[in-house]
C-alpha cells in the first residue's frame, strides 16, 4: 500500500487517477509512470479475478495506489482484494446505510469491523502481520459508490454510516436509473450530482467522480470533488491505435 494515503484523501487533496480494466501489470505499470496517484481497478467489468489484482498491485508497488472495485457487496471478495494488497475497497451501487455499515464491517478489522484475518501478500505473507493488522484500518480506503437514485434519495442516511471514506459518483448509471441512458448532463442527473456533492460537503466527507473525459472531471472537481477518475485504459488504448492509424494514411496528393 502507498502510506498516507487515506490522509490525502481526508485531508481534501486532489487527487489524480484513471480506470484499469485490462488484466495487465505492464498496463498498470505505464499508468503508474504517467504519474497518477491512483488505479482504479475495476474488477465489476473488467476480466479480473484476485490473482490477476495481486500482480497488478505487486508492479505498481508504492508508487500509486491501487484501489479495487469489487462486482458486488460481498464478504469474501472484500477479503481477497485486501489481502492481495489493494490500497481499498471500491462497492458499485450502494443504495442503502445497511449496504454501505456491510461495507465497512467487511473492510475493517475488529473493533471497527469484522474483517477477516487472514495471510496473503498484504502481510508479507506472514512475516508483517502483526504490523499489518495494527495498520489496516487506518491505511485501507473504503469507498461505496453512488449511482442510482435511491442511493441519492438514502444519501443523507448513507454519509453517516461510520468509516465510510467517500462516496464515488457514477453518472453513467445513475443517469440509467433516471432512464436517461448516459445522458449525463440532463438536468435531473446534475441536481442528483449535486445533491451528493452538497451533502458529502456539509458532513465534510471526501467525494469522488469518474468521467471519460478530463474535461467533465474538472467540472464536477470546481464543484468540490477531490477524488478524480479520467479516462480509461482500453479507451486510450483506442484512441491512440486510431489517431495513428489515420496518421499513416497517404494524403490525396500523395
Amino acid at each position: 500500500m502507498v502510506p498516507g494515503f487515506r490522509k490525502r484523501l481526508h485531508a481534501g487533496e486532489t487527487l489524480l487517477g484513471t480506470m484499469l480494466t485490462l488484466p495487465s501489470a505492464s498496463v498498470a505499470e505505464i499508468l503508474a509512470d504517467a504519474g497518477f496517484d491512483w488505479l482504479f481497478v475495476d474488477c465489476e467489468h473488467g476480466a479480473m479475478d484476485a490473482a490477476a489484482v495481486q500482480q497488478i498491485v505487486q508492479a505498481v508497488g508504492d508508487r500509486c495506489a491501487c484501489i479495487v472495485r469489487i462486482p458486488i457487496l460481498n464478504e469474501g471478495d472484500i477479503k481477497r482484494m485486501l489481502d492481495v494488497g489493494a490500497q481499498g475497497i471500491i462497492v458499485p451501487a450502494v443504495n442503502t446505510p445497511e449496504a454501505a455499515a456491510d461495507t465497512v464491517r467487511f473492510s475493517r478489522y475488529a473493533p471497527e469491523g469484522e474483517r477477516g484475518a487472514g495471510i496473503g501478500r498484504a502481510q508479507r505473507y506472514g512475516k508483517a502481520f502483526a504490523e499489518y493488522t495494527a495498520s489496516a484500518n487506518e491505511e485501507v480506503v473504503v469507498i461505496v459508490q453512488a449511482e442510482h437514485r435511491k442511493a441519492v434519495d438514502n444519501i443523507d442516511a448513507i454519509t453517516a454510516v461510520p468509516g465510510i471514506d467517500c462516496i464515488l459518483l457514477g453518472p453513467y448509471d445513475l443517469s440509467a436509473s433516471f432512464g436517461l441512458m448516459g445522458q449525463i448532463d440532463d438536468p435531473q442527473v446534475l441536481e442528483a450530482i449535486d445533491r451528493v456533492i452538497a451533502n458529502c460537503q456539509q458532513k465534510s466527507l471526501p467525494v469522488g467522480y469518474f468521467g471519460v473525459t478530463s474535461e467533465v472531471v474538472l467540472e464536477h472537481a470546481r464543484k468540490g470533488c477531490t477524488l478524480l477518475i479520467a479516462g480509461v485504459d482500453v479507451t486510450f488504448l483506442s484512441a491512440g491505435a486510431t489517431r495513428m492509424r489515420g496518421r499513416m494514411l497517404p494524403t490525396e496528393q500523395e
